[in-house]
């Protein structure tokens, strides 16, 4: 007999601790209400999901490649529904208990290759229509920073298993000695409370300026430079604080 589960049981058992405020407040919900309908089915696995959301970014990709702002519309549209299915496949993947290495494998692999061929589609479509170089140097910018953040995400995350440094997304306590925590800790604090990560601008959000934000204000050139930027500079965010984690904790050398 089919499984049916509820929603707030979908939600205890498949929403991450904390999360990018783009899946919070526009994937979340959409996709748990997604996968109550589906989850009772057996035929609707992890992987398929994962397969169908690439196919999906290629419908994405397609569309941008037309170039036109109609298409434009369309291609925001099909890549956000990819990015609900590819959250999907996970919380299928939690609320069965059916994760598998092959399964995250998978993702990632789709995931990258989606990102390429949207890229490919959205600022080659570009070029064509206008022969403007500019949006050739985008693309290669966009593949580079997907590529960069994710080799740095799994870097970063063998230097804090190996040095005990702490997420650095975790509920932050106020200062010993403070009676009440300054607005920073209180900020923190509350986005988290709310699943929110004060990472504010992530992989996710950058995917979603690029390939949904700016092409639906048409205005692809200037929020692909404005949320590099802003990767570029929350990554070397991460990449100081845990510097001076590891500096503040070397082990002393032991005397001769």
């Amino acid at each position: 007999m089919a499984r049916h589960y509820t929603l707030d049981e979908i939600r205890s058992r498949t929403y991450k601790e904390k999360d990018a405020w783009w899946t919070v407040l526009l994937v979340d919900p959409l996709a748990a209400r997604l996968v109550k309908l589906v989850a009772p089915f057996r035929s609707v696995t992890p992987n398929r999901l994962t397969v169908l959301a690439f196919v999906v970014g290629l419908g994405s990709a397609l569309c941008f490649w037309r170039a036109s702002y109609p298409w434009l519309l369309a291609g925001a549209l099909l890549f956000h529904l990819s990015f609900v299915l590819d959250c999907m496949d996970g919380k299928i993947a939690r609320l069965r208990e059916e994760s598998s290495p092959f399964g995250s494998w998978l993702d990632y692999v789709l995931d990258r290759l989606r990102v390429l061929a949207c890229a490919v589609g959205l600022f080659g479509g570009q070029y064509q229509a206008t022969h403007d170089f500019v949006y050739i140097w985008l693309a290669g910018l966009v593949i580079f920073l997907d590529m960069f953040r994710y080799l740095n995400a799994l870097q970063m995350g063998k230097v804090r298993a190996e040095v005990g440094a702490p997420d650095p997304v975790v509920v932050v306590d106020a200062p010993v000695g403070m009676t009440e925590a300054p607005g920073w800790w209180k900020y923190r604090n509350l986005l988290v409370g709310r699943r929110i990560r004060p990472h504010l601008f992530s992989g996710i959000e950058f995917m979603m300026f690029v390939f949904i934000v700016g092409p639906v204000l048409n205005q692809i050139v200037a929020l692909t430079v404005l949320s590099s930027l802003l990767l570029i500079a929350f990554e070397l965010l991460l990449i100081y604080r845990l510097y001076t984690f590891t500096r503040a904790h070397r082990p002393s050398l032991s005397p001769l």
